[in-house]
């Protein structure tokens, strides 16, 4: 008898679960039965995501940070390259686009977000990757370099749509970064940089908030707050200035806007009766990572509506609960309830440093220590952070997306290093950003 394991989406959470089970199933057997796991992408083309901030800036190019999806996967899991048409959770079979069928005992949804740069009246239009940019797919970033390097000064906006938005940092790490990019070419005075952002303020939390808040304001950049963006222009036809226009009537005139459009989850999500929400994400229960679609089906990643960050690091941490629930599913045994919520985002705030937040679905970012009271500081800049983030490309390609566990540092959110002041610490509202 064999059991089948088929996971949508070969980035990162795909890949790192196809790898950990494997890993699991060549030394354990289950109850006597072989296991098979197959892995469906559309394309063969694995990006490294943290490393498109980079490219605008000529820091990263696309050769280091893309590479085929297949190479990432264990030789004896299956790679299928083919759109998915839609899942029949009552067949228990994924229905691809050519017509063939593939069924399965565990469905795993990692597909992740796409940029719904259609629901953004005029975001598409005139300008559209010559004055209005975005940095979250690579050819928006690989436009948005040559426009970067043609810079000689005006108006920068930096505008989030809407949440939630994979690597919620992302945003705030280009405006630090446009800061030093400018005064490292001596034209900073000539840069006006803003950000533009739908929350009530830099960040979701107090602390991290507050933190950010200042580094903005230290780096001179505007931040304007509540913005909704109702609609793009780009240069009219009688010469006036392009301009962000929010719902409320404010407008944010720039030269050049860096855009962070509306995600939504996989079109094949919204063909699938009962599986996703009205924005394609799939309802998943936020400790166990099974969905509330059928017991069989599990999700990871940015592809759910779990109240955690969409970056890779919660997927990383979630990739670990999810692997032994499936395995717990698979022998009848009960669903262990373990996830926290767990979040690690590096800051690059340029000039060769970066912050770094820990944190969970009740814990804030805190200021302190990461991993322990002598690791890395937490919510300050420093050298050491920079680095970390730096490193982290390869601890990507070579152990995380290979299954390994990074020696101590596990999926639960640790305690030890943090300071947990008295009005902060162990917060009841739950932290999505």
């Amino acid at each position: 008898m064999t059991k089948r394991i088929v996971i949508l989406g070969g980035g990162t959470g795909g890949t790192l679960t196809a790898n950990r089970l494997h890993r699991h199933f060549k030394h354990h057997t289950l109850q006597g039965e072989h296991v098979e796991i197959t892995v469906v992408d559309q394309d063969d083309h694995h990006i490294y995501q943290p490393g498109l901030l980079f490219v605008p800036f000529g820091l990263a190019h696309h050769q280091e940070i893309v590479r085929p999806r297949q190479a990432q996967l264990h030789k004896d899991i299956q790679f299928v390259l083919q759109p998915i048409d839609r899942v029949d959770t009552e067949r228990d079979t994924v229905v691809l686009e050519d017509g063939r069928e593939l069924a399965y005992d565990v469905l795993v949804i990692a597909t992740g977000v796409g940029l719904a740069t259609e629901e953004t009246e005029g975001l598409t239009g005139p300008g559209w990757n010559e004055r209005v940019f975005t940095f979250y797919d690579l050819a928006g970033a690989t436009g948005l370099e040559a426009a970067l390097a043609e810079f000689e000064g005006g108006k920068i906006v930096v505008n989030v749509v809407d949440m939630p938005i994979k690597c919620p940092v992302a945003p705030l790490e280009f405006c630090f970064l446009a800061d030093w990019y400018f005064t490292e070419r001596g034209i900073r005075d000539k840069v006006e940089i803003t950000y533009a952002t739908p929350l009530d303020g830099a960040f979701t939390k107090p602390v991290a908030s507050a933190a950010l808040t200042s580094l903005l304001a230290e780096k001179g950049v505007h931040l304007i707050t509540e913005f909704n963006t109702g609609e793009v222009v780009g240069e009219s036809v009688d010469g006036e200035s392009p301009k962000l226009i929010g719902y409320d009537g404010r407008e944010v005139p720039f030269d050049l806007a860096v855009v962070i459009p509306l995600h939504s989850g996989a079109a094949y999500v919204g063909r699938s009766e009962g599986l996703g929400d009205d924005l394609n994400f799939v309802p998943t229960d936020k400790r166990t990572l099974q969905t509330n679609a059928k017991p069989n089906v599990f999700a990871i990643g940015d592809a759910t509506n779990v109240p955690a960050s969409k970056a890779g690091s919660v997927t990383h941490f979630e990739g670990e609960v999810l692997v032994d629930n499936i395995i717990r599913f698979l022998d009848d045994k009960p669903l262990d309830s373990t996830f926290d919520g767990h979040a690690n985002c590096f800051i690059e705030t340029g000039f060769g440093k970066a912050l770094l937040i820990d944190f969970n679905y009740e814990t804030e970012p805190l200021p302190g220590h990461f991993p322990s009271a002598l690791g890395m500081p937490l919510l300050k800049e420093s050298r050491m952070n920079h680095l970390g983030k730096l490193m982290f490309q390869w601890v990507y390609w070579h152990a995380l997306l290979q299954g390994r566990d990074i020696p101590g540092i596990g999926a639960t959110m640790p305690e030890r290093g943090k300071n947990h002041p008295e009005s902060t610490s162990h917060d009841t509202e739950e932290l999505t950003v």
